[in-house]
Parts: structure tokens; C-alpha cells; sequence
């Protein structure tokens, strides 16, 4: 748990002041953008054509102030996410769990009957993904340390939308420090960042415009990297907030890969969107921590608290803590508790292959998804 007042000073101003959020409308995919034409110039005054006597003067019309010409954007050279030297040294990604476990489960599902049960499970998971969106929902993903899961937890997310939901999904990069979300989504170049795309995009933009600024991926998917894997690169929370506002409206769920708590762009994240998620290790140390954050939480605005979800990651297959109850616990203060079973393909590292993915995780992941989205529904 981070210490200092003046943070938690900070973060209570940014989250009362979340509801003055603006909401966008969502702009249909494909249609062009309204307003797009020059502002109409007042017209001269004409003089009357009835007065007798001295002719009438000519108004004069005042002068057009030139407008201020926007600065040139640099645009940047394309750069690979990994190098080829090292990229050589992965070895070939394995499944989630073993196959002994697969065929095990095949087995049970052929002389049981929770095989119906469980495609009703997810039929009614799929549905909850699907539902419309009048406005675009922000989910914000962060921890309070590194090496929680944080990253791997967005693109979990990320993929989930995108897999199911027939309208864009948006995966934001506000981690600059040598992020690696690109790498777990799969992505093989990068060239704008969102420090870049703050100072380009303008209302007027259609989505094919915004799209050619992004890096698109599988399922009508894109994403925005924070930086191009260079040490030194910097988010400010004016250019966050001028690219998700612009954004917004594009996409129907964007989620946000955050830094960790206490940095800044991480609280302004937090603040405007509509749900949290706050990833945790399934540790005695990583249960402790969450749990004392969340009780400075119940301290804020009440949809603060309920509009947020902790997913506890298993790191290794056997865990030194009792997870149940410790969700259990972490229930207690009003906040959901989701767990994400260990998995060897996600231990692993390197780009996320849902297809290798355990059976658990991919339920896990996609439970995850649906509960998020739902709170996020809430808010407006």
C-alpha cells in the first residue's frame, strides 16, 4: 500500500470529480465525420435604400485574425516490438495445462451431463459481452506493483471484447516504461504512440481516419502503444486525457493497461473510467496490500468501491495461500473478487495464444470480462 497522504489527497479529488466526464456519442463506423466544412463568415452589413439625404456608408467589416497554424507532427519511423536476435531465443509456446488434463476433461464431459450446463454457462457470458453500448465504456487495469499480472490481465480483457462484441475494440498502452502489452497482444511493429496521436487526432476525424494511427490486431481490435519500447518515454496526463476523450466515442469498450499505482496518469485513469480493475499475486504479501488498499477506498465515493474488481493471479501452479479465503476477505470491504488460475502458456510470456490457453483460464478470463463490463454499464 502506498503511503503518503498527499497521493490519497490527490486521487480522492481526481475520483469526486470523475462524473463531469463529457460523454461523446458514438460515431457510426464508416460514416463521415459531422462538421467537417469552415465555419460560415458573417455576411457585411448593406446600407438602407430608403434614407433620403447623404448616401448611406459602406459598414465596415471586421478583420479575419489568421488563424494559428498547428504544429508540424513528426511522424515516426516504424520499429520492430522485438529483436530478431532475441525473438530467436523464445522457445515454441506451450499449452495452458497438460495434456493428460485435456484428455481427462474430454472424458468426463462425454459421461456427464454438466456439458449442457456449462454451454449454458456461456451462452449467457456471451450475452452480457454482447449487449450495446451508448457510450463508449472505459475499464481501467492497474496494480499497486509490479509483476501482478497487470499487463497479461488487460490483454485478456482486450482480446475478450474484441472476440465477442461486433463493434471496435480499443487496448490503450498508458504504461510508457518499456510496456509490454504490444508483445502479449501479438503485435510486430509499432509507430505512433499515444503522446504522438494526443497532439494529431481532431473531432472532425472519421474512424478509418483514427484507425490509420493504430496498430490493428485480430477480432476488429486495435491498439495504442505507450511508447516504442525506448527508456525515457513520458505520458502526461493532459495528452491521456485529450486522446481518451477523442477516442471515446470510436470504440465501444477501450481498456487501459495503467501504470502502477501511485502514478499520475494511473489516478487520472482511474477516475474517468466507468470500471477498475485492480490485479493482485495470489500471495500472502499481494492479498495483504490489495486488502489495505481497498479499505482506503470505502473511504471515497461509493461507486468507486463498487465499480471495481480485483483479480488475484496465480503466478505459480501451487500457491502458498488459501485462495477462497482470502477472496473472501477481500469481498468484505464491497469490491469483486475474480481469481485467474495459473497457466502454463501465460507463465511462459511472449505473445498470448488464446487457443493455447487452459480450459480454466478461459473461462476465468471471459467471467472476468463480462462482470467487468456489466459494472461498467452502470456507470454513465
Amino acid at each position: 500500500m502506498p503511503n503518503g497522504e498527499n497521493w490519497q489527497s490527490d486521487v480522492l479529488r481526481d475520483l469526486r470529480g470523475s462524473s463531469g466526464q463529457p460523454e461523446s456519442q458514438p460515431h457510426p463506423q464508416g460514416a463521415p465525420a459531422q462538421g467537417q466544412g469552415h465555419p460560415q463568415q458573417p455576411a457585411p452589413v448593406q446600407a438602407h435604400a430608403g434614407h433620403q439625404g447623404a448616401p448611406a456608408q459602406p459598414q465596415p467589416v471586421p478583420a479575419q485574425r489568421p488563424a494559428e497554424p498547428r504544429p508540424q507532427v513528426r511522424t515516426p519511423d516504424s520499429r520492430p516490438v522485438m529483436d530478431k536476435q532475441l525473438a530467436g531465443a523464445g522457445l515454441k509456446p506451450r499449452h495452458g495445462e497438460p495434456l493428460t488434463a485435456r484428455a481427462l476433461r474430454a472424458a468426463r464431459r462425454t459421461v456427464s451431463s454438466s456439458a449442457a450446463s456449462e454451454v449454458a454457462g456461456a451462452t449467457a457470458t456471451a450475452e452480457v459481452l454482447q449487449q450495446a453500448v451508448t457510450t463508449g465504456r472505459q475499464i481501467a487495469v492497474t496494480s499497486i506493483r509490479g509483476g501482478a499480472g497487470k499487463t497479461t490481465v488487460a490483454a485478456l480483457l482486450g482480446t475478450t471484447y474484441a472476440h465477442y462484441r461486433h463493434d471496435p475494440t480499443l487496448i490503450v498502452e498508458a504504461d510508457p516504461a518499456l510496456g509490454t502489452l504490444p508483445l502479449r497482444l501479438g503485435a510486430e511493429t509499432l509507430r505512433w504512440t499515444t503522446g504522438d496521436v494526443a497532439s494529431i487526432v481532431e473531432p472532425q476525424m472519421s474512424l478509418f481516419d483514427v484507425t490509420g494511427y493504430l496498430v490493428q490486431l485480430p477480432d476488429n481490435a486495435w491498439l495504442l502503444p505507450g511508447s516504442q519500447g525506448q527508456i525515457g518515454a513520458m505520458l502526461d496526463t493532459r495528452a491521456y486525457e485529450r486522446v481518451m476523450v477523442s477516442l471515446r466515442r470510436y470504440f465501444g469498450v477501450t481498456v487501459v493497461d495503467c501504470e502502477t499505482l501511485p502514478a499520475e496518469v494511473a489516478r487520472v485513469a482511474l477516475s474517468a473510467s466507468q470500471a477498475r480493475v485492480l490485479t493482485a499475486p495470489a500471495t500472502l504479501e499481494g492479498v495483504a496490500s490489495t486488502y489495505a488498499v481497498l479499505e482506503w477506498m470505502r473511504g471515497l465515493p461509493r461507486h468507486v468501491i463498487e465499480g471495481t474488481v480485483v483479480t488475484l493471479t496465480e503466478l505459480v501452479p501451487h500457491a502458498g495461500l488459501d485462495v477462497d479465503k482470502a477472496a473472501g476477505t477481500l469481498k468484505a470491504t464491497g469490491a469483486r473478487v475474480h481469481v485467474l488460475p495459473y497457466d502454463r502458456h501465460l507463465a511462459a510470456g511472449g505473445t498470448i495464444r488464446t487457443e493455447l490457453l487452459a480450459h480454466d483460464t478461459r473461462r476465468a478470463a471471459t467471467r472476468l470480462a463480462a462482470e467487468v463490463f456489466q459494472l461498467s454499464q452502470k456507470r454513465r
